[in-house]
């Protein structure tokens, strides 16, 4: 009974890794296209995906990149380093788990803590299934985002210019399908419409990528004083 409990937790665990890793590589053909969009070349957009390796800061990145050009990259790096934070997060919950090598395993557990490795691994009904759906769902993306972003900025390089095949909306498109799954509790739904109305009215009078950054510090607000939830529960 047990080594059948075993090869069903395992079977578990490698269905919601593959899963979800085959699902999150797959934006990373958008990205790609819409990396050269934003005026970096394959290569530049390859490094990218290669070292900061975290898909809601990259889309921020060549989507302020996209609307304001060179002008706005301070504040595509502010904006994209901002959501970035939860990463920092992330890893302080999954320390305990994955803390169990050398220096070089901590680096590569560094390196793929990201949403969808910490989700699959939390929900997970034992340590050692945690650990494993954690480096197996972010060796998944790891391969997969890095390999469709080459495909997608090879394709949008081809294309020329990506407005006229509808590709300059893409971004958009893919940062809401990652948020999407994340809007079931009322505060992440309160923060999503709050900074969608502040970046709404910022937008005439600020200057482009200012206006992600500023909603992008609304949601840091309400989380960090716990608001919305604080409501709800009362």
């Amino acid at each position: 009974m047990e080594e059948r409990d075993t090869s069903t937790g395992r079977t578990t665990v490698l269905r919601d890794s593959v899963g979800v890793g085959l699902a999150t590589a797959a934006y990373g053909i958008s990205f790609g296209a819409l990396s050269v969009a934003a005026g970096l070349d394959v290569w530049q957009t390859c490094f990218l995906s290669l070292v900061m390796f975290t898909g809601g800061s990259q889309f921020a990145l060549v989507g302020v990149l996209a609307s304001g050009g060179l002008a706005a990259g301070g504040s595509a790096i502010a904006t994209a380093a901002l959501l970035g934070i939860r990463n920092v997060v992330y890893g302080m919950r999954m320390k305990p788990l994955v803390d169990r090598g050398g220096l070089a395993q901590r680096i590569a557990a560094a390196w793929i803590t990201i949403d969808e490795s910490t989700a699959v691994a939390l929900a997970q009904t034992d340590d050692r299934a945690a650990r494993r759906g954690f480096w197996l769902t972010g060796t998944v993306i790891f391969v997969g985002w890095n390999l469709t972003t080459l495909a997608g900025a090879l394709i949008g390089d081809a294309l020329g210019d990506t407005r006229a095949w509808g590709l300059d909306a893409a971004a958009a498109a893919a940062f809401l399908g990652l948020l999407w799954p994340r809007l079931k509790r009322f505060q992440a739904g309160a923060v999503a419409v709050a900074a969608a109305l502040v970046a709404t009215l910022t937008t005439p009078v600020l200057m482009p990528g200012l206006p992600v950054l500023v909603a992008a510090l609304v949601a840091v607000v309400v989380g960090w004083f716990d608001l919305f939830s604080r409501r709800s529960a009362s």
